[in-house]
């Protein structure tokens, strides 16, 4: 039924692109927040950036799909450099219309276009908000979107297909066709995580390794991907 989606729980997308799940919680679903209205504060709502591939309502617990994975990456780049979010937003909303495209961000168009969209959004809300000081950040664009956040995806045609997380020479996938979106080992489509597991009950050794190897029928080279894979979302991700 989602063969192509791809599913992860924000705790997996986290973990994935390290960006902290209430964060991306907030991306997806939105937010309530005080507002004043003279001396009364009252409650509202920012609306999700974008609605996710997939509805809630058929899970346990709130998830995404593939694209909605990538395309956060994009999401948390510009907000890392000190872009607001009602700018985003508009960039993507420009970028969906031009391009037709429901994830604008992650094609390979916006690598060569999102310069242009970026200036006049920026150029647009700060005539709007005089409190909004983006003057320089039209600047930074090829800072926010470079080469690293495109280089490990695969398209067909415009649209992403695979993303290679360490890069394309990695055996490392995910491919929203093949085990929901897991990482994978894209010879034999065994998820990283079993091989991690097996790793660990097995003594975390390079008889490990090939014990590993062994039991999955994976390349030894493949299961020491797969556990640097693991061992570096551990050290350095969310």
């Amino acid at each position: 039924m989602y063969n192509g989606t791809g599913i992860y729980t924000l705790p997996e997308a986290s973990r994935l692109i390290g960006v902290p799940a209430q964060k991306l919680n907030r991306w997806f679903f939105g937010y309530g927040y005080s507002k004043k209205y003279g001396d009364e504060s009252v409650r509202a709502f920012s609306a999700p950036l974008w609605e996710p591939q997939l509805s809630s309502e058929e899970f346990s617990s709130p998830v995404i799909g593939f694209h909605d994975l990538l395309e956060a990456r994009f999401v948390d780049a510009f907000v890392a450099h000190g872009i607001p979010l009602v700018v985003v937003r508009r960039c993507m909303e420009h970028a969906r219309e031009l391009y037709s495209l429901e994830f604008p961000f992650t094609s390979g168009r916006f690598k060569t276009d999102g310069k242009t969209i970026f200036a006049e959004e920026v150029e647009r809300a700060i005539k709007e908000d005089a409190l909004l000081d983006l003057k320089t950040k039209q600047f930074a664009f090829k800072a926010i979107i470079n080469n690293s956040l495109y280089d490990g995806i695969e398209y067909a045609g415009d649209i992403a297909s695979k993303w290679y997380p360490e890069g394309k020479r990695s055996p490392i996938v995910l491919n929203p066709s093949r085990q929901f979106g897991s990482p994978i080992v894209e010879s034999t489509g065994t998820p990283t995580k079993i091989l991690f597991d097996s790793y660990l009950a097995e003594g975390q050794s390079p008889a490990a390794i090939q014990q590993t190897a062994r039991t999955y029928e994976v390349p030894i080279k493949a299961v020491e991907s797969a556990v640097l894979f693991e061992e570096n979302l551990k050290r350095t991700r969310h």
